[in-house]
């Protein structure tokens, strides 16, 4: 019973987050900053902002792919649901999802009709999309004038949750069903594991490569457009931060570079442990530096803990353990 708990892939991640949400207990005590209650929508309007990237890039490396030009979708985006949302939000946040989903089929496209690396395909999206965000805005901030909509989607309701955080939420659950609960989880980590078997066994893995990159394009752009609207303006280059976090949410949820692992959950609770470590050591008044050295030392911890030598010691310990019993 133990060892099935262990092995399930949403252990790890649940055990990071217990232990950060301890430890920023332990440095609060007595003091009511961390424990306040506004950090709960702190924290959730963090994950708002690199959630759904970190699901969309999580994704890619569940396939053994990675996929760079979130980071210059998230920013143009934001700047196109700015420039076409101010009297009609919902058009401005559609034509955003629309470029990116175009976005990403066109690279997937690319990627399987000439049988090309995600890296070099995406690093080329990075570039082209950052450079046409500072085409459209002419190398400017670009204010968004429709104050009401940049208040509501912020706007706290049942005292925790945002229209973003909300949205978030709401993709991540709909995402996790359709993960567990259908061929397309299975296929997905086949894929990952190993490509010709998956073809062999039936597995449409071109379909799978444009489906995820066209669906990592919609969340990098949802984000952004969102992301704009809060802020009530967008920066062709002001919104550039996004891709290590989400890498890093990502990895601490379960998903190896290697690909083949990870579960939506997962990911969920990667992007947590690090809002709540931001939100956390913002609430204690920590310099911002530590915030990386935190997550630094996570990653590198699960890093380690991931690597084969240890793994096998650790196996080779407890073998011998149970030999001296």
């Amino acid at each position: 019973m133990k060892a099935s708990i262990r092995n399930d892939p949403h252990f790890r991640p649940l055990v990071i987050l217990a232990a950060c949400i301890v430890l920023l207990s332990a440095v609060d005590w007595g003091q009511w900053r961390f424990l306040s209650a506004a950090t709960p929508f702190s924290t959730l309007q963090t994950f708002a902002n690199i959630g759904l990237v970190a699901l969309g890039l999580g994704l890619t490396m569940m396939i053994r792919e990675f996929d760079l030009s979130v980071v210059g979708m998230f920013g143009l985006a934001g700047c196109v649901a700015v420039m076409t949302g101010a009297a009609h939000p919902w058009f401005g946040i559609a034509c955003a999802i629309a470029i990116g989903l175009a976005a990403g089929i066109i690279q997937g496209l690319i990627m399987v009709r000439f049988a090309l690396g995600s890296v070099g395909v995406t690093l080329g999206g990075l570039l082209t999309f950052v450079g046409l965000a500072h085409v459209l805005t002419e190398n400017r901030s670009v204010p968004y004038d429709n104050f009401r909509v940049a208040l509501l989607v912020n706007e706290p309701f049942a005292g925790l949750l945002s229209v973003r955080s909300g949205v978030s939420l709401a993709i991540f659950a709909v995402v996790a069903l359709t993960f567990g609960f259908t061929r397309l989880g299975r296929d997905i980590i086949a894929i990952g594991s190993d490509r010709r078997a998956a073809m062999i066994a039936g597995v449409n893995v071109d379909a799978f490569i444009v489906g995820i990159f066209a669906f990592s394009g919609v969340c990098a752009a949802a984000t952004g457009a969102l992301l704009s609207y809060s802020l009530a303006s967008a920066s062709p280059a002001g919104l550039s931060d996004v891709l290590v976090p989400a890498a890093a949410a990502a990895i601490l949820g379960g998903v190896s570079l290697g690909g083949g692992s990870g579960r939506p959950l997962g990911i969920a609770t990667g992007a947590l442990v690090l809002a709540v470590l931001r939100s956390g050591l913002n609430a204690v008044e920590a310099p911002p530096f530590v915030n990386d050295i935190a997550m630094g030392a996570i990653l590198l911890t699960v890093a380690i803990g991931d690597g084969p030598y240890l793994m096998r010691r650790l196996r080779q310990l407890a073998a011998r353990e149970r030999t001296d019993r």
